[in-house]
């Protein structure tokens, strides 16, 4: 009787539960039962394993085969445990050596003929992996760099079943054909979901276009209201609401706003990546996402498609795929009530929990949330003399459609007027340009983090208003304006809380110690519309 194991990951959403891939051989008719909760992909790899072997030279056991995939009770699914699974039968049959294996992590599909294919979610399968202590994996070749992120993990690349064998038995690791040049290389077609391009607004540079160009904030003509806003919802992390009539330009500005933030941090990173590679939306050849993604799903979303969901497991939606980034919804009133609704939780908690029959699944979701919206049905309600056909009723309806607990959550509300003539045909002059924009968001990032060194928080807009009501506290007198409109029901106590955090984020992007009245009054504006005569140009003091 032959026995032997390998290590391989199962995924739970963006988590990894180690998993151990055991196989046993004992006399009888020659057969091959997997157990431990596969599931149908899983299943079919027998046939796959069975058939990578034979084509790599080793010998099938002609035995009765038993392969055990445990802790039993965790759901597996995926073609990733392939490696593991060959391996194993292997060692079992002693064409390598049991103890060789017995401590390594392997994450592969393996094709009939012996190659290695790559799967999505190697780089938070190997971060489980760490975690639990070990400290040598195998990877596909194509996703090594991915792997080769987590510190302190010894990672092996391979082409086929073929050289995994040589190198475990010690014998000399035969070369592979390379593939032909000036060809789409088909192992990378695990890698991508389909239909998750670039082209679908999901990746971390959809905002650039077809010629290689990235909208810059100097193409917006005017509005100098809402490039305030952005620049101090880029600050702060706080969530903006830009409501307007049709072409007043607050598209053009949300796709500016990804690029005024500041780049990840090496711990960002790794969660936007593993997010990234769980949905199968990495780029080939970019193993680390550095800049904040943006996303823009479209108004028909469900709320599985926004929130997580799909069948067995729940998958990542758009709120995981924007985490450390941007979610933009254009024309949010046309969204439905139910997805918008559940965006609330995940606005409050940085994250998201997704119950379903085959699980409970925990997805990070914290995200810079933009929401763009017509005035009315016909979008000319608020222009003079345009000509507004929709009546009263119909226009409170398609306002309400955006919930109040939502709109509460949001820590700016602008009003994105009409371009001026003289500004569309650049009479006023350009704009500042991104890089200004983002230096100036950079620098006052560094203030906040200075200032919450030590707490759980990195940015204003995560900070409780128990703390900027005890400990950091603003100038005397500051306040009375925010006050008195609490008294008059124009805030509530949860918008006091988020006018007191903008307020920060304004002293931070003038440099100052702590806010004063007139940085209240300028996120009062920002959050109640209502103009408290305080400049709003872009740097302005």
């Amino acid at each position: 009787m032959g026995f032997a194991r390998a290590c391989s990951v199962a995924l739970v959403g963006v988590e990894g539960v180690v998993v151990e891939v055991q196989a046993d051989l004992e006399p009888g008719v020659a057969a091959f039962a997997l157990v431990g909760l596969p599931d149908k992909s899983l299943v079919e790899s027998r046939d796959r394993v069975r058939a990578a072997v034979v084509n790599s030279g080793a010998e099938w056991p002609q035995k009765k085969l038993t392969v055990g995939l445990s802790p039993a009770s965790v759901p597996k699914s995926g073609s990733g445990f392939d490696l593991a699974v060959a391996c194993a039968v292997l060692g079992a049959a002693e064409r390598i050596d049991p103890a060789a294996i017995a401590d390594v992590v392997m994450i592969g599909e393996l094709g009939l003929d012996g190659r290695v294919r790559p799967v999505r979610g190697v780089l938070p399968a190997v971060l489980a992996a760490a975690e639990a202590g070990y400290r040598h994996v195998v990877v596909p070749e194509q996703t090594a760099g991915e792997a080769a992120l987590v510190p302190g993990v010894s990672v092996l690349g391979v082409r086929s079943l073929q050289q995994l064998i040589a190198v475990l038995a010690d014998e000399p690791v035969p070369e592979e054909p390379v593939s032909a040049q000036g060809r789409p290389d088909s192992m990378l077609a695990g890698l991508m979901m389909p239909g998750a391009g670039v082209g679908t607004g999901l990746a971390p540079f959809a905002v650039q276009g077809s010629d290689g160009h990235r909208p810059d904030l100097a193409d917006v003509a005017g509005q100098h209201r809402p490039r305030k806003a952005l620049e101090v919802a880029a600050a702060g992390g706080h969530h903006l609401l830009l409501s307007g009539p049709p072409g007043a330009g607050k598209t053009m500005l949300a796709e500016r706003l990804s690029a005024i933030l500041p780049p990840l941090t090496r711990r960002e990173s790794l969660e936007v990546t593993a997010v990234h590679s769980v949905a199968g939306i990495l780029p080939p050849g970019e193993p680390l996402v550095t800049r904040a993604p943006y996303c823009a799903p479209h108004h028909s979303a469900t709320m599985q498609s926004l929130v997580g969901g799909g069948n067995g497991l729940p998958r990542p939606g758009a709120v995981s795929l924007a985490h450390r980034g941007v979610l933009f919804l254009d024309e949010a009133p046309e969204f439905s009530g139910r997805a918008l609704d559940a965006l609330r939780q995940p606005l409050e908690s940085g994250h998201v929990v997704v119950a379903r029959a085959a699980g409970v699944v925990r997805l990070p979701a914290r995200f810079l949330m933009i929401l763009a919206a017509n005035p009315c049905p016909c979008g000319r309600h608020t222009l003079s003399g345009a000509g507004c056909e929709c009546p009263p009723a119909m226009i409170r309806r398609y306002q309400s459609r955006l919930s109040g607990p939502l709109l509460d959550r949001v820590d700016l509300r602008v009003e994105v007027e009409p371009v001026s003539r003289a500004d569309l045909m650049g009479r006023g002059g350009r704009g500042e340009t991104t890089a200004e924009v983002a230096d100036r968001v950079r620098e006052a990032r560094e203030r906040a983090a200075d200032r919450l060194a030590g707490t759980p928080w990195s940015t204003n807009s995560e900070v409780p208003g128990h703390e900027l009501r005890t400990r950091l506290l603003a100038a005397p007198g500051a306040l009375h304006a925010a006050e008195r409109d609490m008294e008059r029901g124009v805030l509530t106590a949860r918008g006091l809380d988020r006018v007191l955090r903008v307020a920060w984020t304004v002293a931070d992007l003038r440099a100052a110690d702590r806010p004063d009245a007139s940085d209240v009054a300028v996120a009062l504006e920002l959050r109640t519309g209502i103009q408290r005569g305080v400049p709003m140009e872009a740097g302005a003091s």
